[in-house]
C-alpha cells in the first residue's frame, strides 16, 4: 500500500508539472528575440527615418547614428554597456537612460524591442 501511494503521488506530481507547462507562451523575454521580426519591426516603427540600418530600406539620413555594427560597440548611447537587455531597454524608453537624448520614445512593445535588439546586434 505504501509503495502504491508513493507511486500515485509521483504520478500526480508529474501530471501537475506537465499541465503547468501547457499554458500560453509568454512574449519573448528580454534576453531573447527573433531577428527577422526585429528587421520588420525596425521598419514598422520608422527607425530608418533617423538611422541607416543594414537590411532596412530607407533614406540616407544622418539624424541619428548609423546602426551598422552596433554589436561591436562598447556602449549604447554612450553610457550603457552593449548587451541585448540594455539595447531593449534603450529602445523602449531612451529618456530613462538619457533624459537629454534626441531619440524619440515610440511606445515600442517589449517583445518588439527584444526582436529589434536581436536584429541590430547581429548586423
Amino acid at each position: 500500500r505504501a509503495v502504491n501511494a508513493r507511486a500515485a503521488a509521483a504520478s500526480a506530481l508529474a501530471c501537475a508539472a506537465l499541465l503547468g507547462a501547457c499554458g500560453e507562451r509568454s512574449p519573448a523575454s528580454p534576453a531573447t528575440g527573433n531577428p527577422e521580426r526585429g528587421r520588420l519591426a525596425l521598419s514598422q516603427y520608422g527607425c530608418q527615418a533617423c538611422h541607416t540600418i543594414p537590411g532596412v530600406t530607407g533614406p540616407r539620413v544622418f539624424v541619428g547614428p548609423p546602426l551598422e555594427g552596433l554589436g561591436q560597440r562598447k556602449f549604447i548611447a554612450g553610457s550603457l554597456p552593449t548587451t541585448h537587455d540594455n539595447l531593449g531597454r534603450w529602445i523602449v524608453n531612451p529618456q530613462q537612460v538619457d533624459p537629454l537624448t534626441a531619440m524619440l520614445a515610440l511606445d515600442v512593445a517589449p517583445r518588439d524591442a527584444a526582436d529589434m535588439a536581436a536584429y541590430l546586434l547581429k548586423h
